[in-house]
């Protein structure tokens, strides 16, 4: 709270400004236009010559609440102090002033009544019942939002708070109500919170609204208004919900909602694993069951290619891999694809059934193979010895098998990254296996030639590693 002091009544002599104000049948409302708060004074100066004109103006409102702009008589050229004055209710009937000064060279001086500060706010009947005489007069210096202090104080003249406070911004509201909880504003508080219980919050303002209401949850009972954010129950494990999410998209088969459902949720979960330092356990279980139920279809699909349509046949493998490469994304952003390699690796009937399909529906599961080899070439994933050997043993040859086309009729397939990544798969097992894998390429590479992964670096390492690395040994 600002500073206060209680004094007597003086007189100043001032020139004054007439400034216009919102008037309500109950009295005041709202304080002055903003910029009235902010005016320099130099621009206080240049109008101060126009205050003798409305001067006259202003007595003809005698039963109307005004605000006015003072200036002291001989004011010192170093500093001009923007001085404004305010009436509520009746100002006729005032019998106490309040003048408030901020710290940016402004000061309020308002005509209120005992009776309304003392029903509404604590800090005010608190101060009316301290002094022995009769107080005339309130100081409250180094206030920090002079603006929001004389609209808290304007509200408490008004019936219906929530219904003024319609429309406001939730900042505004957020500053009203901080001021309203220092001066003991109780009515204030409640219907700064109704507002803020019923209003919708934008992403920057949760965090504020949060925040305020944190000191506010015991003796206000704020904590109604918090469960939009935090659950009121205990802490639950969200995989649950996690498997329902996902669920709901693989089993959707629009391409539209797909597509965006899966950027959004893809999004949110990298969001999630930065605040949870890539905690694999939230969401790991759940991936790895619904990716063995697309491969468990992958196989059922692939086994009755004599019962269905040749297109019919391609979307079902199409929509199974796009689930499948959709969550093994998943899974490298959380750092959790080691065991698909493992489980990718084991599916040998899947890999004989692979020759007995058209091209347009076996070709999709080499996008899943080459994918894997991209991964371990990057080091985002890091499956054992024997699971890279058995996953180039199993798929790699239909790989070599389907590579023509996949880089003719696939626009995404990024032949570089995937030649590389099978390169260093090869590179990182024993000297013979690499042997045995690049003679193989070689054979496929000179039938097939442009229609083969060209390996060359590869086998320009292992070259290297097997006639010349001897000799400098």
């Amino acid at each position: 709270m600002a500073d206060s002091t209680v004094r007597r009544e003086q007189q100043v002599k001032t020139r004054v400004k007439n400034v216009p104000i919102a008037v309500t049948p109950e009295g005041f409302w709202c304080c002055p236009y903003p910029g009235v708060f902010h005016k320099t004074p130099k621009s206080q100066a240049h109008q101060s010559k126009h205050a003798a004109q409305r001067t006259q103006q202003s007595n003809e409102r005698q039963n109307k609440s005004s605000a006015v702009v003072e200036k002291e008589s001989k004011p010192s050229s170093d500093c001009l102090q923007q001085k404004i004055s305010v009436g509520f209710g009746r100002p006729e009937t005032s019998d106490l002033r309040v003048v408030v000064s901020g710290k940016e060279g402004v000061a309020v001086r308002m005509g209120v009544h005992k009776s309304v500060l003392s029903e509404h706010s604590t800090f005010f009947a608190a101060m009316l019942s301290r002094s022995q005489t009769s107080v005339r007069s309130i100081d409250i210096a180094d206030c920090e939002d002079v603006e929001i202090y004389v609209e808290t104080i304007g509200l408490m003249y008004c019936g219906e708070i929530k219904q003024r406070l319609i429309k406001q911004s939730v900042s505004r509201v957020l500053r009203v109500l901080k001021v309203a909880e220092a001066l003991g504003f109780r009515s204030g508080v409640r219907s700064c919170l109704e507002y803020l219980e019923a209003v919708p919050w934008t992403g920057d303002e949760e965090e504020s609204v949060v925040a305020s209401l944190r000191r506010l949850e015991r003796e206000f009972g704020a904590s109604p208004i918090l469960k939009r954010v935090v659950s009121s129950g205990p802490p639950k494990q969200p995989n649950g919900t996690l498997t329902q999410i996902i669920d709901l998209v693989l089993k959707n088969s629009d391409e539209r909602g797909r597509r965006e459902m899966k950027a959004l949720v893809l999004k949110l979960l990298r969001e999630n694993s930065l605040i949870t330092g890539g905690a694999g356990d939230v969401c790991g279980e759940t991936l790895y069951d619904s990716c063995r139920r697309c491969i468990s279809s992958l196989v059922l699909i692939a086994g009755d290619v004599g019962g269905a349509l040749p297109d019919t046949t391609a979307q079902r493998v199409a929509l199974e891999v796009d689930n499948l490469l959709w969550m093994m994304q998943i899974m490298v952003d959380r750092r959790i694809a080691d065991e698909l390699v493992v489980i990718w690796a084991e599916q040998d009937e899947l890999a004989a059934l692979h020759a007995k399909l058209q091209v347009a529906s076996r070709h999709p599961l080499s996008f899943i193979t080459a994918r894997l080899f991209v991964g371990i070439g990057k080091g985002e994933m890091l499956p054992s010895k024997e699971t890279r050997q058995r996953l180039l043993q199993t798929w790699l040859p239909p790989l070599i098998e389907d590579y023509d086309w996949l880089q003719r009729g696939c626009r995404s397939f990024n032949g570089k990254a995937v030649e590389e990544g099978i390169g260093r798969t090869i590179l990182t097992l024993p000297l013979e296996d690499q042997q045995s894998f690049l003679l193989s390429w070689v054979d496929n590479f000179l039938k097939a030639g442009d229609r083969c992964p060209n390996l060359q670096r590869a086998f320009e390492v292992w070259w290297r590693r097997t006639f010349i690395r001897p000799h400098l040994a």
